[in-house]
């Protein structure tokens, strides 16, 4: 789809507006990056608690102090969506971009 509108019947009936169509299929995009981003936050959080003891830089601990408070860290082989969500929702509050700015100033 497309922002742009389709002029049918050689100009003379009213523009086909594909403005919606691609509203939609931006927000289904959103929700679907929003879901990948925090399976990768789970992914870089597992890889950091395996590589101890050595250390991530301050604002990565500060995003994983973050992450840790709404999901447990390793454990037991377990179903993870519950989890995913949990994350996906930090995401969309913004408070791991707020942790990383604790340290960084401002990102955004």
């Amino acid at each position: 789809a497309s922002v742009d509108s389709i002029p049918t019947s050689a100009m003379q009936e009213d523009h086909v507006s594909m403005g919606w169509s691609a509203g939609r299929k931006l927000r289904l995009s959103i929700n679907n990056l929003r879901r990948i981003v925090a399976i990768e936050v789970l992914a870089a959080c597992r890889a950091i608690d395996l590589r101890k003891p050595l250390t991530s830089s301050p604002a990565l601990t500060k995003v994983i102090a973050e992450v840790r408070k709404v999901v447990d860290g390793p454990g037991p082989d377990r179903i993870l969506s519950e989890e995913m969500s949990r994350v996906e929702a930090l995401c969309a509050s913004g408070e791991m971009r707020k942790a990383a700015e604790t340290v960084t100033g401002p990102l955004a």
